[in-house]
């Protein structure tokens, strides 16, 4: 199985916004896309996971399910999952019930009932859902708080990365899950998309600093420059922007892609 873009082109209205990417994350492997702010990052990820603002076309897979067709809630239900970069507010929702009743969705179960084996089973996936809470260094209780209501934005990151590993999806967009961390943020952050990656997993972390990759080792690093991905190559890409940044891609967005 791989995650598979092929000339995807991106539109807000009349305006084209990724102008035909293509790249292959096979199954297991972390691959990262970089870039300046502008280049189109946030508005691929919307695209990758079916958000209507946006027209695509050409081809996203995800092993032999094409999903650029899809509405977003089928997209997820083939396995594609996307931590927002700006989570939204649900006030009246309690996260934990959120991720119960998605989880009921997914897995094609009630999630509603009085009985005594509905209420054992809730207090099972509460304490299931409060105990990866605690793994992120989120409070006890902290489940019990209205989704996203009040969250410092550390907190929103962290919990995205709760419902990831709640859901255990099959490919997994992360969208600059490390914009906004402090180094002991960032770390916490490594850590569980460490352990999320089991070897089955496929990752497309989205990020415009390198610096979540001093704990992570990806495969593959691209980068995206005015809406076209303009090098690729191994981690050491990633490191070569950190110290020269990305003024060397300047003007590059018009001239045949390089591949390391």
């Amino acid at each position: 199985m791989a995650f598979l873009v092929k000339d995807l082109h991106v539109f807000s209205g009349e305006k084209e916004i990724i102008k035909g990417i293509s790249l292959t994350v096979p199954q297991g492997k972390i691959a990262v896309i970089m870039g300046p702010n502008g280049s189109g990052k946030s508005s691929l990820c919307g695209a990758l996971m079916g958000n209507p603002a946006f027209r695509a076309t050409g081809s996203v897979r995800l092993g032999k399910d094409e999903l650029l067709a899809l509405p977003p809630d089928e997209r997820a239900r083939k396995g594609l999952f996307l931590a927002f970069q700006e989570p939204e507010e649900l006030e009246g929702v309690k996260a934990s019930a959120f991720v119960r009743k998605v989880l009921a969705k997914k897995d094609g179960t009630r999630p509603g009932g009085t009985g005594p084996q509905n209420m054992e089973d809730m207090v099972k996936s509460y304490e299931k859902i409060a105990e990866t809470a605690e793994k992120l260094h989120l409070e006890k209780g902290f489940v019990s708080r209205e989704m996203n209501v009040g969250f410092s934005g550390g907190e929103k990151k962290r919990m995205e990365l709760l419902q990831m590993l709640a859901f255990k999806p099959k490919a997994v967009v992360l969208d600059e899950i490390d914009s906004g961390l402090d180094v002991d943020g960032i770390r916490i952050v490594a850590k569980a998309i460490g352990e999320f990656q089991d070897g089955r997993r496929i990752l497309l972390i989205i990020t415009h600093y390198p610096r979540i990759l001093k704990y992570l080792k990806p495969d593959a690093v691209h980068v995206l420059v005015g809406g076209r991905i303009v090098r690729s190559g191994s981690a050491k890409l990633a490191h070569e922007i950190e110290k020269h940044g990305y003024s060397q891609f300047k003007g590059t967005e018009n001239v045949r892609r390089k591949q390391d």
